[in-house]
């Protein structure tokens, strides 16, 4: 299956309505990560960009951005975190990587980070790593890409969930761009649903 036809297949269950082309600078990318990016990556970044799956869980920005209200979440943070705690659980023996092969790409409202295991020279092979605060283990490595694993993760196809929140009830799955939720926060609404929010824009600038 080629990268777009996984993210089609993504678009099935989780329509890119309020997605954006993230318009992303990759030389720029590639330059500070040392690597290119997965193609079902970047072809995510052009379709949905980076942003929020149902409130529960984001796809992360491979460079800084400055935001409209707040800086949206970016690679940088996330990896760094997740390095953490590969330090903070034991280094090597807790899982044996170099941690320099760890790369987060998402997160969730469970304060799983989601990560590539950059060890394979083909970015198109990455695995993905999940360094999970509430799952059995804390390093679990998954044999898909970030597109075919987001699938499968919104499509409940996992027999044991791969992160310790459930951020799907079987219904409507939603995503919405960084720049939609902050430009809703900006209107008084909730990010997230564009529903009316008596607390939203409270810190509008």
């Amino acid at each position: 299956m080629t990268e777009n036809a996984r993210i089609k297949a993504l678009e099935q269950i989780m329509p890119a309505t309020h997605g954006a082309d993230e318009d992303i600078d990759w030389q720029a990318a590639e330059a500070v990560w040392g690597s290119r990016f997965p193609a079902d990556y970047i072809a995510f970044m052009g379709r949905y960009g980076a942003g929020s799956i149902n409130g529960e869980a984001s796809v992360l920005l491979p460079l800084p951005k400055p935001g409209l209200q707040w800086d949206p979440a970016q690679m940088a943070e996330e990896t760094a975190n997740a390095r953490q705690v590969w330090e903070a659980e034991g280094g090597r023996a807790a899982f044996d990587v170099d941690p320099e092969s760890i790369l987060a790409w998402g997160v969730t409202g469970g304060s799983d980070i989601l990560c590539w295991l950059t060890n394979d020279p083909d970015p198109d092979r990455w695995p993905v790593l999940v360094v999970g605060r509430h799952t059995a283990d804390s390093f679990a490595v998954y044999p898909y890409g970030m597109a075919e694993f987001l699938y499968l993760l919104c499509n409940d196809e996992f027999d044991v969930s791969p992160v310790g929140i459930t951020f799907w009830d079987g219904g409507h799955l939603s995503f919405v761009h960084w720049q939609k939720a902050q430009r809703r926060w900006q209107e008084g609404r909730n990010p997230e649903t564009g529903e009316p929010d008596p607390y939203a824009g409270d810190f509008a600038d």
